[in-house]
């Protein structure tokens, strides 16, 4: 029974995230591990995650513009009787421009994301040679993109090689395996209406790109790209590549690659402690995530212009609290644990190359 009210609700959040879906994360509130909640007229979703003493919204309340104070209020109720405060993560301008000068609100700047209208991608490869020097890198080393229908790639022939993709790139992290908004999963929920592409060498499949609609910006999120470090240089950029001109192709007038944490010249509004820490991990933290490689790849491709995303708690003052609840979303466990995980890898990796090089010298 529990599992049919589930395949209910998410059947009717697809629907109202595939009529009123503005916010880039919107389809993602469909991948495993997100609750929903709906307003009593069932015109309204949020998709949410419970951390300790919060619930943390994906993004914002999904409905018409029109219905958005309503359903901020409303989801709020349900919070507080639960005795939870809220945080809205990855919130973008228009929630910004409703609650900014609310008294019960605070609002920070977490990064932003890049946006592209497809149309306009073949220009930005005519224009950038090292661009064409990568596209051309990974295609003479026979690396070939293939549209594939994603219900058929997740119970057929490909799907054992696309979970080891999977599992090889996140191998390759010093971070443990993320969730919430950057969920490794994505094809273990609902994938009708996603677009799945991927990289075959030799007959191997060695990377691949999954994408999800943004039906009321007319474009796509390009959600996940997980590379193995079989793939050739210019991999990444060659499925990148096939994606903006599928989305051209289909009229769509806007993508984006989703969140940079920390792009440079966001943060500069945000409280003087939550700035410091920012500040710190920008400079420090790459070892784990890499922000400005990160931000420096996506640069590369030419945005047209980047967006800024927010966080957004129903409090007085964004607090440490809030902080660290958003860091447990997307890490799944206690964020302090998650980051010594990472550095026992990060020390356990080093040893290896150490010992590896006093053997190779000896």
């Amino acid at each position: 029974m529990e599992n049919i009210r589930q395949s209910l609700d998410a059947a009717k959040a697809r629907e109202l995230v595939m009529e009123y879906g503005c916010n880039a994360t919107a389809y993602q509130i469909l991948n495993p591990g997100i609750s929903h909640w709906f307003s009593a007229r069932g015109d309204v979703v949020v998709g949410y995650v419970s951390r300790g003493a919060w619930l943390l919204a994906a993004g914002e309340p999904v409905c018409s513009n029109r219905n958005l104070p309503e359903a901020v209020a409303g989801f709020e109720v349900f919070a507080r009787r639960r005795n939870r405060r809220v945080c809205y993560v990855c919130a973008a301008e228009p929630m910004r421009h409703l609650l900014d000068q609310s008294p019960g609100h605070s609002v920070v700047t977490i990064g932003a994301q890049p946006v592209w209208n497809p149309a306009a991608w073949p220009q930005i490869v005519r224009s950038r040679r090292s661009l064409r020097a990568q596209l051309s890198r990974s295609m003479n080393k026979g690396v070939r993109i293939e549209s594939v229908s994603p219900a058929d790639a997740v119970d057929g022939a490909d799907s054992g090689e696309i979970h080891r993709t999977l599992l090889e790139w996140l191998q390759s992290r010093l971070l443990p395996p993320m969730h919430f908004l950057v969920e490794p999963e994505v094809l273990s929920g609902i994938v009708d209406d996603r677009l799945l592409l991927i990289a075959r060498r030799e007959n191997r499949i060695v990377a691949f790109l999954v994408a999800s609609p943004v039906t009321a910006r007319n474009g796509f999120l390009i959600e996940k790209l997980a590379r193995s470090p079989r793939a050739p240089n210019g991999t990444s950029e060659l499925l990148i590549d096939a994606a903006m001109n599928q989305f051209a192709a289909a009229g769509c007038t806007y993508a984006t690659m989703g969140l940079v944490a920390l792009a440079e010249g966001t943060t500069g509004g945000n409280p003087l402690w939550l700035r410091g820490l920012m500040n710190i991990a920008r400079a420090h933290a790459n070892r784990f995530y890499n922000f400005r490689g990160l931000e420096r790849f996506r640069a590369k491709m030419h945005p047209a212009s980047w967006e800024k995303l927010y966080a957004i708690s129903n409090e007085k003052r964004f607090s440490p609290q809030a902080l660290y609840a958003v860091g447990g979303a997307f890490s799944g466990i206690s964020p302090v644990r998650a980051i010594g995980l990472a550095v026992l890898k990060g020390a356990r990796e080093e040893l290896r190359t150490l010992t590896s090089s006093v053997f190779k010298n000896r």
